[in-house]
C-alpha cells in the first residue's frame, strides 16, 4: 500500500493536526462504529468521529501518522476503508462516485451491490414465504410439511443468512462482536434446533402438525421446529436493511442534488469563436454563455445581456433574480430569460457551490453529544446481550424447563437486540435536516452548531449589511411646494425631472452617492437616455457641476440652509435625524431638490426580529455607524438595546459581557469587521454576500438573500434536536421492553426479527420527515408602528 498524504489538507508541519475523510464499508450498526472509533483512538494524537449513516470517518490526527496508516488501522478491525477523494468542484452528476453509494456499503460498492442485495431478498422471499405459511397455518399443514419447509428453509440459513455469517466470522477473527454476531448466532441456533429436532428429535414423523403460537412453548413432549424463525430472521433483517439503506439514502440526498446544479458543459467564446467545452475546464476570465433554461457554469459577472435568474434550488431564493451587465452570478442558477454573456470570477473548489457542497459534507460527518452517549452504550452493548443470552439459557435450563423453550428464548433474546437504531437515531436526523437547510438557505457547519443555535437566547445583529442592504440608494427626492395647487400634480413630474438633470452630472463621478442617484434614475426613468454632462468638475468634499441641456446643474451639499425653501430645509433635517446623507441640487441658481441618499432597511428585516421575538429571543443593535442612524433603524424595527460606534474589538467586547451576564449569543455579521465577535459568540452567523473571513469565522452561513432565513435556522434546529431526542428515546425504550420479554420467553424469534427491523425503520421514517420541514411562521405581528415602510422613490410638498 502506497503511503500519501491526506487529501483534505495541505501539507503542514508534522506537529500540526491535520484532518482526513475514509470512507468506511462494512458497518452495520452502532457497535461497529464504537469498534472504529476505539481502534483509530488508540493512536497517539488521533481522534476519529465515525457517521453510520455515511459510512464516514473524519479522523483529526498528526502529521506524522499517515492515511495508508489509518486504513490500515481501520482494516485491522475487520472493515475495509479508504481515503475520500478530495472534491475539487461541485460534485459531477455524471460519476458513480460515493455520493451515490449506498452508505453502509464497502468502497467501491454502488448500483451493483445494491443489486445483489434486492437480488438476495427477492430469493428469501420466494424461499421463506412457503416456510413461514405452512408453519403459522396449521390448516394447510399437509403430510410431511416440515421436511418440504427444511429443504426450503436450507439456503435461506446458510445463503441467505451469508452476508450476517460472513461479517460475524470477520468480527470474530478480529476479537470483535456486532449485531450481525446476534444474527447470525441467532439464524444458526434456530436452524441446528430445529435440524436436531427434525432428524432426532421426533418432529420429522409424518402426520406431524405444529400449532400457531406468538409465544415460544413445547407441545406434548413432541419439539417443535422452528423454521419459520430461522427464516424470517434473515428475511426481515434483509427487507429491514434494504428499505432502511433506501431511506438513509433519501435523508442524504442533499449532496446529490447539489451535484445535480453543477453543469456539464458549457458554451464559451475563445479568441472570438464559440464551441463547448467540459465545464470543469473553464478557467478565471473566460467568457461563456447562458441561454434561456441553461444552467449558469460558473460564479462570475455579467458582461452583456439581462434576464431573470432562478436561484431557488442554490439558495433557496423563492423569487427569480435580475441580473444585467455588472450583476453577479453563481453557478448552478438557471437562466428564465434572455441570453447572458459571463465573465467566470471562480471556478472548481471556489465557487459558492463548491463551498456550499463543502458545508453540507462536513455538517454531516458530526455527532450530537447525546448520540456519543448512545454510541458509547452501543460499544458494550453487543457483548452484554450475547452474555444474557447465555444467562437466560442456563437460568430456564437449570429451573428445569423444556430445552427448546430455553434455547428459544435464548435466540430471541440475540435476535430482538437492535443497536441499530441507537447508531442512526443522530445521523439520520443530521443528514436529513442538513439537506433541507441547504435546500432553505441555511449552512449548518455541523450538529454542534445545531445544537447552540438551538439554545441561543441573544442575536447581536450587526446593521450593514445584515439589516440593512448595504448598498446606498436613494431614500427621498423632495421638491418645494408649489403656491398654486393645480400645480400639486406636476409635482411627481418635476422631481423626475430635477432627478434626470442630478443623475447625469453625476454620471461622472465615482463617488458612491453618484452611483446611487444614477441607478435611481435609469429605474425611475421612462427609457430615455440620460443627457451627457459638459464641462464636468468636482470640488472635493462639496459636490459636482456640469452643463446639462444648456442648463448649469450642481449637486452638493447643503451647507448653509438659511437660502433654501422651508420645505428642502425640512428635507434636509429629516435625513440628518434618520442617518442619511443629504444632497441639495441647484439648477442655476436656484435650489430645486434635495435627494436623501442612504443604506436601506431589508425589506424583510421587521419580520425577522420580530419572529426572532416570538421565538423568545432578544435582539441587540451592534453597528460601527453613527448614533443617529443606529437608533433610526434600531426604532424601525423595535429594538431597544443599541450600541452604535462600535469597533471590531467593541462587538468583541460586548459579547464577552453578554455571555458574563449568562446569556447565550449569536452574532449575526458579514464583514471583516464582524468575524471577531463572530468567533468569541457562542454561535457565529454568516451573511452570503459577506466577506470570507466572516464565513469563516461562523457557525452557520445564510444563503439565501433573506434575513428571514435567521428565524427559520432557529426552528430549523430545534426541530431536529427534538427528532433526534424522539429517536434516540425510541431506541432505547425499544430494548428496555423488548429484552425483559425475550428473556421470559414471551417473544418469538420470528417476530423478535420483525421488531427489531421496524425499530430501525421506525428511526429512519421519523428522520425523513424533516426532508419536507416547512417553517410555521406567526401571521399576526406586534409594534404595528414600527413597521418599516417601503420607500416610494420620492415626496413632494404639499
Amino acid at each position: 500500500m502506497v503511503d500519501r498524504p491526506s487529501p483534505t489538507a495541505s501539507p503542514v508541519p508534522a506537529d500540526d493536526p491535520v484532518s482526513t475523510v475514509l470512507v468506511v464499508g462494512g458497518m452495520t450498526c452502532a457497535a461497529c462504529v464504537g469498534r472504529v472509533e476505539k481502534k483509530l483512538g488508540r493512536l497517539e494524537g488521533v481522534s476519529a468521529t465515525v457517521n453510520l449513516a455515511t459510512g464516514r470517518a473524519k479522523v483529526s490526527h498528526p502529521a506524522s501518522v499517515s492515511v495508508a496508516g489509518l486504513v490500515a488501522v481501520v482494516e485491522s478491525a475487520g472493515y475495509t476503508a479508504r481515503p475520500a477523494e478530495p472534491p475539487a468542484g461541485p460534485p459531477d452528476p455524471t460519476r458513480p462516485d460515493e455520493h451515490r453509494r449506498p452508505p453502509d456499503g464497502p468502497p467501491g460498492s454502488g448500483g451493483a451491490e445494491e443489486r445483489r442485495e434486492r437480488d438476495r431478498l427477492l430469493v428469501t422471499t420466494l424461499l421463506a414465504a412457503p416456510v413461514l405459511v405452512l408453519s403459522m397455518v396449521p390448516a394447510w399443514q399437509f403430510r410431511n410439511w416440515q421436511w418440504l419447509c427444511f429443504v426450503l428453509a436450507a439456503p435461506v440459513a446458510v445463503w441467505g443468512a451469508w452476508p450476517f455469517h460472513h461479517r460475524a466470522l470477520r468480527g470474530l477473527r478480529h476479537g470483535t462482536a456486532t449485531m450481525d454476531t446476534l444474527v447470525s448466532l441467532g439464524v444458526a441456533a434456530s436452524f441446528a434446533w430445529s435440524s436436531y429436532a427434525l432428524f432426532l428429535g421426533g418432529a420429522g414423523e409424518s402426520g406431524m402438525t405444529m400449532p400457531l403460537s406468538l409465544v415460544p412453548s413445547a407441545s406434548d413432549g413432541v419439539a417443535h421446529v422452528y423454521l419459520e424463525a430461522a427464516v424470517g430472521v434473515p428475511l426481515f433483517i434483509l427487507a429491514g436493511r434494504w428499505l432502511e439503506g433506501r431511506a438513509r439514502r433519501g435523508t442524504g440526498s442533499a449532496l446529490r442534488s447539489l451535484a445535480e446544479l453543477a453543469a456539464k458543459d458549457v458554451a464559451v467564446r475563445r479568441g472570438g469563436v464559440e464551441r463547448r467545452i467540459p465545464a470543469a475546464d473553464l478557467a478565471v476570465g473566460d467568457v461563456f454563455l447562458v441561454r434561456p433554461g441553461e444552467r449558469v457554469a460558473t460564479d462570475g459577472t455579467v458582461v452583456e445581456g439581462s434576464s431573470a435568474l432562478d436561484l431557488s434550488l442554490v439558495t433557496g431564493e423563492s423569487h427569480p433574480i435580475e441580473a444585467g451587465p455588472g450583476s453577479p452570478v453563481i453557478g448552478g442558477a438557471v437562466n428564465s430569460g434572455g441570453l447572458l454573456e459571463v465573465r467566470a470570477d471562480a471556478v472548481g473548489a471556489d465557487t459558492q457551490l463548491a463551498r456550499i457542497t463543502r458545508l453540507v459534507e462536513d455538517a454531516q460527518t458530526g455527532k450530537a453529544a447525546v448520540q456519543r452517549l448512545a454510541d458509547s452504550v452501543a460499544a458494550v452493548f453487543v457483548p452484554a446481550v450475547m452474555s444474557v443470552s447465555v444467562t437466560v439459557l442456563g437460568f430456564w435450563l437449570g429451573a428445569g424447563a423444556d430445552r427448546q423453550a430455553a434455547i428459544t428464548a435464548a435466540v430471541a433474546v440475540l435476535v430482538v437486540a437492535c443497536p441499530c437504531a441507537l447508531g442512526l437515531a443522530t445521523p439520520t436526523a443530521l443528514l436529513a435536516a442538513t439537506g433541507r437547510g441547504a435546500r432553505l438557505g441555511i449552512l449548518v457547519s455541523g450538529v454542534q452548531a445545531l445544537e447552540r443555535l438551538k439554545h441561543i437566547d441573544t442575536v447581536v445583529l450587526d446593521k450593514t449589511g445584515t439589516l440593512t442592504s448595504g448598498r446606498m440608494s436613494v431614500i427621498a427626492v423632495t421638491v418645494p411646494a408649489d403656491a398654486d395647487a393645480d400645480a400639486d400634480a406636476d409635482a411627481d413630474a418635476d422631481a423626475g425631472e430635477v432627478l434626470r438633470l442630478a443623475a447625469a452630472v453625476e454620471q461622472g463621478s465615482d463617488h458612491p452617492l453618484a452611483h446611487a442617484i444614477v441607478a435611481h434614475a435609469h429605474r425611475q426613468g421612462d427609457g430615455r437616455p440620460l443627457p451627457r454632462p459638459v464641462g464636468f468638475a468636482a470640488a472635493p468634499g462639496s459636490g459636482v457641476s456640469a452643463m446639462v441641456d444648456g442648463e448649469e446643474v450642481a449637486v452638493v451639499r447643503p451647507g448653509e440652509l438659511s437660502g433654501i425653501p422651508g420645505r428642502l430645509r425640512e428635507a434636509v433635517h429629516a435625513a440628518e435625524t434618520a442617518g442619511h446623507t443629504a444632497v441639495l441640487v441647484r439648477v442655476g441658481d436656484v435650489p430645486r431638490a434635495v435627494i436623501s441618499v442612504g443604506d436601506t432597511l431589508r425589506s424583510d428585516a421587521y419580520r425577522a426580529v420580530e419572529h426572532l421575538r416570538r421565538l423568545g429571543l432578544r435582539p441587540v443593535l451592534a453597528t460601527g455607524d453613527r448614533e443617529a442612524t443606529a437608533r433610526s433603524i434600531a426604532g424601525r424595527l423595535g429594538i431597544t438595546e443599541v450600541h452604535a460606534g462600535a469597533l471590531p474589538e467593541d462587538k468583541a467586547a460586548l459579547v464577552a459581557t453578554l455571555q458574563g451576564h449568562g446569556g447565550r449569543v449569536a452574532v449575526v455579521g458579514d464583514g471583516v469587521n464582524d468575524a471577531a465577535a463572530l468567533a468569541a459568540a457562542d454561535l457565529g452567523i454568516a451573511m452570503a454576500g459577506g466577506t470570507d473571513a466572516a464565513i469563516g469565522a461562523a457557525d452557520v452561513t445564510l444563503v439565501r438573500e433573506d434575513l428571514q432565513a435567521l428565524p427559520d435556522a432557529v426552528r430549523l434546529a430545534r426541530h431536529t434536536l427534538a427528532t433526534i431526542r424522539a429517536n434516540l428515546v425510541w431506541a432505547f425504550g425499544y430494548n428496555l421492553v423488548t429484552l425483559p420479554l425475550a428473556a421470559v420467553g414471551r417473544l418469538d424469534p420470528m417476530i423478535a426479527a420483525a421488531a427489531m427491523s421496524a425499530s430501525s425503520l421506525l428511526v429512519v421514517g421519523n428522520s425523513l420527515r424533516l426532508r419536507t420541514w416547512k417553517p410555521s411562521r406567526p401571521r399576526a405581528f406586534g409594534h404595528g408602528s414600527g413597521r418599516p415602510r417601503t420607500a416610494t422613490g420620492w415626496e413632494t410638498a404639499s
